[in-house]
């Protein structure tokens, strides 16, 4: 299918459903029930339950015990001070991330960090004809990518479970992946070769404020065949240099 670079038409009718049910408990302000909510967007209160529950799940609403009814969840707070940084941030960054691009003629990443991954909020793009393709809003695994292991470096944790193995050079033993975030937190950086993507190496390095906080990552990806171990390391420096500059900025 052609990519026209606008969303796509057709929508997803669970989706429509746990947006009338967020939109609703906006608008209330306060708690509402399984049966005033069914009420209210004319779903069935046995489709409402199932919709309340995954909501939940994800923090999106919380459960109140005392009344049984629901209310909207912290992680929509967590979600909407994400937003806002993520605009801050791609202000301030982009003219590194457009060096970044033209001086390791590979595509340069920014991505802020949640708990057990970090999302990419900007890029630019390499101008070579072969190029790594990276996407807004993708989320960047804690084991599997650059990223994702300064995440861990810097207070990300893994998730529950079994890890994906991606490919046959992802780390799923969490105890090596231990020893590879304290390496990365002694070093400054990290790197990726084909570990969530075959022939896809990155490197990536944290932006940390005055507190030694992790507020941003900055990375470099592009194909094994030019990216290998030396132009990692020197992406490494480079990448360095410009998450020192951004060090004093207050993302908030």
């Amino acid at each position: 299918m052609a990519r026209t670079g606008k969303p796509a038409s057709r929508q997803v009718e669970a989706v429509q459903r746990a947006i009338e049910v967020l939109r609703e408990l906006g608008e209330a302000r306060g708690e509402l029930g399984t049966n005033d909510l069914a009420r209210r967007t004319g779903i069935s209160a046995s489709t409402m339950s199932r919709v309340l529950a995954t909501l939940a799940a994800g923090g999106l609403v919380e459960h109140v015990p005392s009344t049984g009814r629901y209310r909207l969840g912290l992680g929509l707070i967590r979600l909407a001070d994400a937003a806002r940084d993520g605009r801050e941030i791609r202000t301030m960054v982009r003219p590194h991330l457009t060096e970044l691009a033209a001086r390791t003629g590979e595509t340069a990443t920014l991505s802020v960090p949640g708990d057990h991954e970090a999302v990419t909020v900007d890029f630019a793009q390499s101008a070579r004809s072969v190029q790594s393709v990276a996407h807004l809003g993708r989320p960047s695994a804690a084991h599997a990518t650059a990223v994702g292991k300064v995440l861990l470096a810097y207070g990300g944790t893994l998730p529950a479970g079994p890890l994906t193995a991606y490919t046959a050079r992802t780390i799923t033993d969490p105890r090596t992946l231990s020893r590879e975030a304290e390496e990365v937190r002694r070093r400054g950086w990290a790197t990726a070769a084909g570990e969530r993507e075959e022939g896809l190496n990155a490197v990536a390095v944290p932006v940390l404020d005055s507190s030694g906080q992790l507020t941003a990552i900055l990375g470099v990806q592009g194909p094994d065949t030019r990216l290998g171990e030396e132009p990692m390391r020197a992406a490494a420096e480079l990448l360095a240099e410009h998450a020192a500059r951004l060090e004093p900025v207050s993302w908030s």
